[in-house]
């Protein structure tokens, strides 16, 4: 690991309080705080919403928006598996690692479920190449989507406030990446996973 700051660290505005975006976490249904009064508070439960309402692709492929998504506008795929980048992300990386079939956890193949350790280690090492990252998050929520896709959140090197469960709170509070970093991320996940096997599709 490198002992010296890299560029999205140095960048940083370090020391200065971020400014709260407009769409910020603070305004998000999940947001466990709230601020009355002064004093930061947790907010009360809601009531149950049964049934739930559906994700996105709960009605099959042909209403999935991953399914729909041309595999040439992945970072890299082979034939069972692709890596999106996550647009607008503020982390010096963000991918999604997705079946291609349309699956959820639960009704994985048995081909594919045997694929996926070694498929996170691989794309948890391909992150790990992007300059100035230390430990990757890999996380899986599963709510917002029925396509099953697990996000590899990169966490800048040196930054250790940034560990641990928060990291994707910050992820939404730091300033953007340039897009010449991000492409160049994107690149270097892509030409290290296509080094594996299957294919990178950034230029």
């Amino acid at each position: 690991m490198t002992s010296e700051p890299s560029d999205f660290v140095r960048r940083l505005a370090v020391g200065e309080r971020l400014s709260m975006p407009a769409e910020s976490v603070s305004g998000w249904e999940t947001f466990p705080f709230e601020v009355v009064d002064g004093e930061l508070r947790v907010k009360p439960l809601l009531p149950p919403v049964l049934p739930e309402p559906e994700r996105d692709g709960e009605g099959g492929a042909e209403e999935c928006v991953v399914c729909r998504k041309p595999v040439v506008e992945a970072l890299w795929a082979d034939e069972h598996w692709r890596v999106d980048a996550v647009g607008g992300a503020r982390l010096p990386a963000v991918v999604l690692l997705q079946p291609r079939g349309h699956y959820d956890l639960a009704d994985l193949p048995a081909a594919r479920s045997a694929e996926l350790g070694p498929l996170l280690q691989r794309t948890e090492r391909a992150v790990l190449a992007v300059d100035g990252v230390a430990p990757v998050h890999v996380n899986r929520w599963g709510d917002g989507g029925a396509h099953l896709h697990f996000w590899l959140l990169a966490r800048p090197a040196g930054l250790t406030q940034l560990r641990g469960t928060f990291l994707p709170l910050w992820e939404e509070l730091l300033p953007a990446v340039p897009e010449s970093e991000r492409l160049s991320a994107h690149r270097r996940i892509a030409t290290t996973l296509a080094a594996g096997g299957g294919t990178a599709y950034v230029p």
